[in-house]
């Protein structure tokens, strides 16, 4: 036992090498140098919590439950929207987001964090192609479960066409169910009216297959509308109240989403500066004694 456990504890030191020479990136400043990040505790979260691992296995739980319930009622879908026509009779599938939903990142966004970084495509993408990501808890048992139930399962992402492969082989290597013959991971830009909205990769899904559940961690992972105002967002999520909870699972992201950009309404040319001001100005705080 001892020397299984220090078998892991080698192989993930030599995995996080890799990434460190493969990268050039330097090695992150811990205690008391470390510069101050927005995304700290989120990180901390994320890697540490039990709190966060038993949120993302209760929810996976009732993702069995729901999926479950779906598959006895011909009427049920997970896609108003796309799903159109007599859908009654397609076969079953689900759709699953990729980051934050079923993979963890937090790797890569605890690197920003020791490093005093920010998101760039360039470090995304090298980040990618280490295949490095982590199952999120209970996200592989549940794509099993809907696999082994006749249930096909996709992968609608925003990760580029570019980093296909590279997601591709980190899945398969997590285990998850990729489809056999038909290919279920949708990417961006893979047709050329797959844009960031998910909906036209949705209505793909749903001219073959209809559409029992919808899991993601944020709120564009359901429906188009999510860049509006706070007031508008809000809106649109009690108009699905309905929903949540039954067709559509949210997986807590407390790290990164559009809720973070509303605040600034989307603008990511204000410096970062600005954009934290703006998310300041957001909170409704306690005025104090």
């Amino acid at each position: 036992m001892i020397d299984a456990i220090a078998t892991r504890r080698t192989a993930r030191g030599l995995a996080a090498l890799v990434l460190v020479i493969a990268l050039g990136w330097a090695a992150p400043t811990r205690g008391e140098d470390a510069p101050a990040h927005d995304l700290l505790n989120a990180v901390l979260w994320m890697q540490r919590s039990v709190e966060y691992k038993a949120t993302a296995l209760g929810a996976f739980a009732l993702a069995r439950i729901r999926l479950e319930q779906a598959l006895t009622d011909p009427s049920w879908t997970a896609a108003p929207k796309e799903q159109t026509g007599a859908y009654q009779s397609l076969p079953p599938a689900v759709v699953l987001d990729a980051d934050e939903s079923i993979v963890d990142n937090s790797g890569y966004q605890a690197w920003m964090v020791l490093n005093a970084k920010t998101f760039d495509a360039k470090t995304w993408n090298a980040y990618v192609n280490t295949v490095s990501s982590l199952a999120i808890p209970g996200a592989v048992e549940f794509a099993r479960y809907a696999d082994a139930r006749g249930v096909k399962v996709f992968y609608i992402t925003n990760r580029t066409a570019e980093e296909e492969e590279a997601t591709r082989k980190n899945l398969e290597k997590l285990g998850f169910p990729m489809g056999g013959s038909v290919d279920t991971l949708l990417t961006t830009r893979k047709q050329p009216d797959w844009g960031s909205a998910k909906g036209t990769r949705r209505a793909f899904i749903a001219k073959s297959y209809r559409i029992l559940l919808n899991v993601g961690d944020n709120f564009a992972d359901f429906v188009d509308e999510y860049r509006g105002s706070e007031a508008e967002r809000l809106k649109v999520m009690e108009q699905h109240r309905d929903r949540w909870g039954r067709e559509w699972i949210m997986i807590a992201n407390p790290s990164y989403g559009s809720f973070e950009s509303a605040p600034f309404n989307f603008d990511f040319k204000l410096s970062e500066a600005e954009r934290r001001k703006a998310k300041r100005n957001a909170l409704e705080a306690w005025p104090g004694p």
